[in-house]
C-alpha cells in the first residue's frame, strides 16, 4: 500500500471512531449572582441553522454533555475530513508532475475534485459507523458538492485573463477601474466577477465583460432562462419553491418577478425566425382562430372602462388570443386531424386592430403567403369578424359550431319556455339540421318564424336570436364545411385560452398589473411555439477569445 492510501486510510479510521455528531454550536452562559465572584451556572445554550431559520434552546444536565461531545465529535470528523481534502490534492498534484501556480486548467481540474473528495470521505465514514445512509442523503449531498465545485471552476474561468473584448478600453474621458468585483448569481450559486469598470464622470458607468455575458439582474443568462420559464409556468413563490428543489438555488418570488418583467419585453420584441419555406401540400388547409378572455386586474387598471358588474364597473381585462395552424390529414372516421407541432400562439391586451395586426404578423411568419387555403374560425364577436375582414379577407370564415349550437339553444327556449321538454327536443333537432343539412339553416328559421309568439318578452328575445343567425349566414354552412374536410369548431383556441391564459393568469387570487400580465403572455408564447430555447441561444452571442501571447 502506498503511503499516500495509508494516510487516507489512517484518516477513515479515525472518523470511524467517532460516533455521534451534531450540528450547530453550544455556548455556556452565566448568571449574575449574590456577588460578582460567584455567578449563577452556567447554562447552555444551543443553537443550529436548520431549514433556513436559526433555531436555539437552553440544555441542561446530560442532554447538554451530550450536544457537547456531539457538537465537538462534528467538528473533529470536518476538521479530518479536510485533512483528507488537502491530501489528496496534494496526492493529484504530485501524480500530474505540475506545479501549484502552472496552468490554469490543471488547477480547475485539481480543484474541483475537493468538494467531491469531501463528501465521499464523509459518506464512508458513516457507513462504516452506521452501515447505511439514506439514498436521498447521498445524491442531495453529491448534488450540493458539484454545485460548490461547479461555482469555483465557472468563478475561474470567467476571470480567466485570456478573455479579450474589443470594447473593454477606456474611452474618452473615461476612467478605468481594474478588477472591480461584481457577485453574480449563476447556476452553481454566487460567483465574483473581477473586471474593468470605466466611468465617465457623469454618474454613468459600464461594464464590458458584464454586458458580453450577458449579465441580467445580477444573474447569468442560464440561470435567468431557468428564472424566465419558471416564473411563466407557476405563480412566482411556486415558482421560486420549485426552483430550489430542482437546483437547489435559493430565490425569491419576487426576484422571479422582476427577471420576467426585465426580459419580457424583449422576448416580444424578439425578431423570430421565419419558417422555413416548404411546398404547401395541395390538400393543406391553413387556419387562423381568434377569441378573447378576461383576466384579473388591479383597480387602476379598469378605471374607467364599462363591465359586467351591477354598478357597469370592470374588474377584469380582455386578453385576446390567436393561433396558426395547418391540417393536412383526416382520420378513420374522416374526422380533420391537426397537423402535429403545427400550432402557434399570439396574445396582447392591447385593443382588437393592434391584436389583427399581431396575428396577421404571425400568420404571415408561418407561412401565410403561400397558403392555397385559408379557413378563419371565430366565436361570433363583431370585433373578431371585422378582425377577420380587415387582416384575412382571402379567408372562408365559419362560426364556431359549438357558440351556434348555444344560440338555437337560446331561441327553442325564447320559443317554447326556458327548461321544457319540448325546447330541449326541438333544440336537439335543430342542431342536426343546422349541422348536417345544406338547407338547414334555412329549414330552421323557417319553423323559428312560425312559432313566434305574437307580442312580449319571448318574442322580443326570439327575434334578436333571429337576427343573429341572419347575420352569420354565410358562416354556417356547416355540412359544405364537413363535406370538405374543414373544421367547423374553435376548440383549439378556446383550449388555448385556459392553457395558455387560464393556468397562469387566471388563479385565486391574483390581480396583474397590464405591463406585468403581458411580459407572462409573452413567455408563455414562446414557449407554446417552442422557440423559447432559440431566444436564449441568440441572447448573447459567444464571447470572442483572443490568447494572448505568453
Amino acid at each position: 500500500m502506498s503511503k499516500f492510501l495509508e494516510q487516507r486510510q489512517a484518516i477513515f479510521q479515525k472518523m470511524a471512531q467517532i460516533n455521534h455528531m451534531e450540528h450547530g454550536s453550544l455556548k455556556a452562559e452565566y448568571r449574575p449572582g449574590a456577588d460578582a465572584d460567584h455567578p449563577l451556572g452556567p447554562y447552555f445554550k444551543y443553537q443550529v441553522w436548520q431549514a433556513g431559520k436559526n433555531h436555539s434552546e437552553r440544555v441542561a444536565g446530560p442532554r447538554a454533555e451530550q450536544l457537547r461531545q456531539a457538537v465537538e465529535g462534528r467538528q473533529q470528523f470536518e476538521q479530518l475530513a479536510q485533512e483528507c481534502i488537502e491530501l489528496t490534492v496534494q496526492h493529484t498534484r504530485q501524480a500530474h508532475g505540475q506545479p501549484e501556480t502552472k496552468k490554469l486548467q490543471a488547477a480547475v481540474r485539481q480543484e474541483t475534485s475537493s468538494e467531491i473528495e469531501a463528501f465521499v470521505a464523509l459518506a464512508k465514514a458513516r457507513l462504516t459507523v452506521e452501515g447505511t445512509v439514506s439514498p436521498q442523503w447521498l445524491e442531495l449531498g453529491i448534488r450540493e458538492a458539484l454545485l460548490r465545485d461547479g461555482r469555483r471552476a465557472l468563478e475561474d474561468l470567467l476571470n480567466d485573463a485570456h478573455w479579450r473584448l474589443a470594447q473593454d478600453q477606456a474611452g474618452p474621458e473615461e476612467k478605468r477601474y481594474a478588477a472591480r468585483p461584481n457577485q453574480v448569481d449563476s447556476l452553481f450559486g454566487a460567483v465574483t466577477l473581477r473586471r474593468n469598470y470605466y466611468t465617465n464622470g457623469h454618474g454613468e458607468g459600464r461594464a464590458p465583460l458584464d454586458e458580453a455575458l450577458g449579465i441580467v439582474e445580477g444573474c447569468t443568462p442560464a440561470l435567468a432562462r431557468l428564472m424566465c420559464r419558471a416564473g411563466a409556468v407557476e405563480h412566482y413563490a411556486a415558482a421560486a419553491q420549485s426552483l430550489n428543489e430542482y437546483t437547489g438555488l435559493t430565490l425569491t418570488g419576487r426576484r422571479i418577478q422582476r427577471m420576467v418583467n426585465c426580459l419580457g419585453p424583449q422576448m416580444a420584441q424578439w425578431p423570430r425566425p421565419q419558417a422555413e419555406v416548404l411546398p404547401t401540400p395541395l390538400d393543406q388547409v391553413f387556419y387562423v382562430e381568434g377569441d378573447g378572455t378576461g383576466i384579473p386586474v388591479r383597480p387602476e387598471e379598469t378605471a374607467g372602462r364599462k363591465g359586467k358588474q351591477a354598478d357597469q364597473s370592470a374588474k377584469t381585462r380582455e386578453v385576446k388570443l390567436g393561433c396558426v395552424f395547418t391540417q393536412t390529414k383526416e382520420n378513420q372516421e374522416g374526422q380533420p386531424v391537426r397537423d402535429a407541432g403545427s400550432t402557434s400562439y399570439v396574445a396582447t391586451l392591447q385593443p382588437a386592430a393592434e391584436f389583427g395586426a399581431l396575428l396577421r404578423a404571425e400568420a404571415f411568419q408561418r407561412g401565410l403567403g403561400s397558403a392555397r387555403l385559408v379557413v378563419f374560425l371565430g366565436d361570433g364577436a363583431a370585433w373578431v369578424w371585422e378582425l377577420a375582414r380587415i387582416n384575412f379577407p382571402m379567408a372562408i370564415c365559419i362560426l364556431d359550431f359549438f357558440h351556434a349550437a348555444e344560440h338555437l339553444e337560446d331561441l327553442a327556449e325564447a320559443l317554447f319556455g326556458e327548461g321544457t321538454l319540448q325546447a330541449k327536443t326541438q333544440w336537439e333537432q335543430w342542431a342536426k339540421l343546422l349541422k348536417e343539412q345544406p338547407d338547414g339553416l334555412e329549414q330552421v328559421l323557417q319553423a323559428a318564424r312560425q312559432a313566434l309568439p305574437r307580442s312580449g318578452r319571448r318574442r322580443t328575445l326570439a327575434l334578436k336570436q333571429i337576427a343573429y343567425f341572419k347575420s352569420n349566414t354565410d358562416r354556417m354552412r356547416y355540412a359544405e364545411y364537413q363535406a370538405r374536410g374543414f373544421f367547423i369548431g374553435s376548440g383549439v383556441i378556446e383550449a388555448g385560452c385556459k392553457t395558455v391564459i387560464g393556468r397562469r393568469l387566471k388563479q385565486s387570487g391574483m390581480f396583474w398589473g397590464v405591463p406585468g400580465a403581458q411580459n407572462v403572455l409573452d413567455i408563455r408564447c414562446l414557449l407554446e411555439n417552442r422557440h423559447f430555447g432559440l431566444f436564449w441561444e441568440q441572447y448573447r452571442k459567444p464571447l470572442s477569445i483572443l490568447h494572448a501571447s505568453n
